[in-house]
């Protein structure tokens, strides 16, 4: 039977090292849903695994476009149908690895049919968010979209902006277009949830975002904003710790105060996941990859 293993988690839960452990073990395709591991040259910042771990271990959808780009969850479901097509031709099983929720969502349970973005509406509405505040934001939302608004939590600036945007281009708000649904996966799905305890995740998250910073990511910063032309209005440059990097280069904040902000922020990235992820139904939940067997799949 041709199955489908979804690999889910929080930031740091040890999601690539359990999809490489099965990898190991049987014949396997790994695809990464990740919205920040598809930027060619974003790799110490976004814990990209290391260039020989990607060539013992290929992740299909990591380093597909440059950072000056955008990337819908549009071009995920359809790119993601291509590899795993291509991971059932070659008689392997596609694992689908990474902590994007709205990835995830669309390939479980179809796309709405939301109005595409253009760069003008995302402009506005980046622009918007720098002037008033996602608090404020929020609050506009919740005069259009009651529904959206109370889904949505207030710092999470990427998806209210969206429900803004889509209420802006389509004159209807996001919730009611997200009725209709179509283009879901049509195979078996083994969903396999990573996590850990939260003070374990933000220890790791702290200590990794240390370790970035001594393995070069402010030069990966200074090499991203020299080789393309990016603002912080562009969807790679909102990821964590690159907004706190800019800031920073940019002298709006002391180098204590970018470590500081970008390891909060990506604390309550990981809330947010968490948040999404233990409501997910039908799933094997594990706290520890070394608790994992081959023979629960």
């Amino acid at each position: 039977m041709q199955e489908v293993i979804l690999i889910m988690g929080p930031t740091a839960s040890g999601k690539t090292d359990l999809a490489i452990s099965i990898a190991k073990k049987i014949p396997t395709k790994i695809i990464s849903v990740d919205s920040a591991l598809i930027y060619q040259d974003m790799n110490i910042g976004t814990a990209k695994p290391d260039s020989q771990t990607l060539k013992e271990f290929p992740h299909s959808l990591v380093n597909i476009i440059s950072p000056e780009e955008e990337y819908s969850v549009q071009n995920f479901m359809i790119d993601a149908k291509v590899q795993i097509k291509q991971a059932f031709d070659e008689n392997k099983t596609p694992i689908l690895v990474g902590g994007t929720a709205f990835y995830f969502n669309s390939i479980q349970y179809g796309l709405s049919n939301l109005p595409e973005s253009t760069f003008d509406s995302r402009k506005y509405f980046d622009d918007l968010l720098q002037l008033k505040g996602s608090v404020f934001l929020h609050n506009e939302l919740s005069k259009i979209d009651k529904i959206s608004s109370t889904r949505i939590h207030f710092n999470d600036s990427q998806r209210v902006t969206r429900a803004l945007e889509v209420y802006s281009l389509s004159g209807k708000p996001m919730s009611e277009l997200q009725g209709s649904k179509v283009g879901k996966l049509n195979f078996p799905l083994k969903k396999i949830v990573l996590m850990p305890e939260r003070k374990i995740l933000h220890q790791r998250i702290e200590k990794r975002f240390f370790q970035m910073m001594e393995s070069g990511f402010l030069d990966e910063m200074n090499f991203l904003r020299n080789k393309y032309n990016l603002s912080l209005n562009l969807a790679s440059m909102r990821s964590v710790g690159y907004r706190q990097a800019w800031q920073y280069l940019e002298g709006g904040i002391d180098k204590n105060l970018m470590i500081e902000k970008a390891i909060i922020a990506t604390r309550q990235l990981c809330k947010r996941q968490s948040t999404w992820f233990k409501n997910e139904k039908n799933a094997l939940f594990i706290d520890d990859t070394s608790k994992f067997n081959i023979s629960n799949l």
